[in-house]
């Protein structure tokens, strides 16, 4: 197993992991459960099982989505299941608690395109052989920054999740780290946009040194980025567009990618970003050339947003 499996108390190992998924990704479907955690039982019998005994226990609650004509139920752990896995110790603790009305709130459709997103690069890492499992990803991680643009005024960039993703060819295992952002089109092209900057701010906030001015201490510290106390390359920004047609999509792109051409702060960036589409990511996989670089030329990618032409 790659997690370890402890507690809570008199629980079978399908229910404990059940548990932690729901605590680390607040709102998961039994579908999504199924594909994460069961993907080698070919029904869903036994995972329902367990998600009920959860619930008899009072460790989660549930509520019902109707698509496409039926119910799919919609799994979260209530205030005893949080406290049951954190009292485990083996997943940072995080202070989100889920509840009826936010499960059926207008972040639910939201929340569970993040799990697909997730689930997708789980499936694809099963089946290249690499590792990336369900708690190998985290909901909005705030990181905090200053932009010289707004002085005095401590901002703080909140990826809809971080994601780690170990890459094995041949005897090479190369740790990949993702900042991904879902966008169901709910937003405006020039508020899509505006994340970027927050990106780019980021990428560049060297937080000021405490030791006294002029020293070299100072000076090597003023010119240290923030990122690098948590990444030891800074991540890759994958953009991931659901919620429409594939040719509103395209269109999507298409207009992103012209709006940031034209502006100085974004050209002049260092930061690598790809955009694809979630059915794409789906079908394909994270290291198949589908993601269209935001900045560049439009020479389609994968993952490591590296020219197909350049991959080999």
């Amino acid at each position: 197993m790659p997690y370890p499996q402890s507690a809570p108390t008199g629980l079978g190992q399908i229910a404990q992991q059940a548990a932690q998924v729901l605590y680390q990704h607040r709102l998961v479907s039994t579908r999504q459960l199924h594909r994460l955690i069961t993907p080698h039982h070919t029904r869903t019998e036994y995972l329902r099982r367990q998600l009920h005994t959860l619930r008899e226990a009072g460790l989660a609650s549930v509520v019902g989505r109707r698509t496409t004509g039926q119910t799919e139920l919609l799994w979260w752990l209530t205030e005893k299941g949080a406290q049951a896995v954190e009292a485990v110790g083996l997943l940072q603790q995080r202070p989100y608690r889920m509840s009826p009305e936010a499960a059926l709130g207008p972040l639910q459709e939201h929340t569970l395109a993040v799990v697909d997103t997730g689930t997708a690069f789980v499936e694809h890492a099963r089946r290249l052989g690499h590792e990336c499992g369900p708690l190998d990803w985290s909901p909005e991680i705030a990181h905090y920054y200053r932009d010289e643009s707004r002085p005095g005024e401590e901002l703080s960039l909140v990826p809809d999740a971080v994601l780690n993703y170990v890459h094995t060819e041949a005897r090479q295992r190369t740790l990949l780290t993702f900042f991904v952002e879902i966008d169901r089109t709910q937003m405006t092209i020039a508020r899509l946009a505006q994340k970027l900057h927050a990106y780019a701010a980021y990428h560049t906030y060297a937080p000021k040194p405490q030791a006294a001015k002029g020293t070299r201490a100072s000076r090597r510290q003023a010119t240290m980025p923030a990122w690098r106390s948590r990444y030891p390359a800074f991540p890759r920004l994958l953009l991931v567009l659901t919620g429409a047609s594939e040719d509103r999509l395209a269109r999507r792109i298409a207009d992103l990618r012209s709006l940031t051409a034209s502006n100085p702060t974004l050209t002049n960036t260092a930061l690598r970003v790809g955009v694809t589409t979630l059915k794409l990511l789906q079908q394909h996989g994270p290291f198949e050339p589908i993601f269209t670089p935001i900045l560049g030329p439009a020479e389609l990618a994968d993952a490591w947003l590296r020219p197909v032409s350049l991959a080999a």
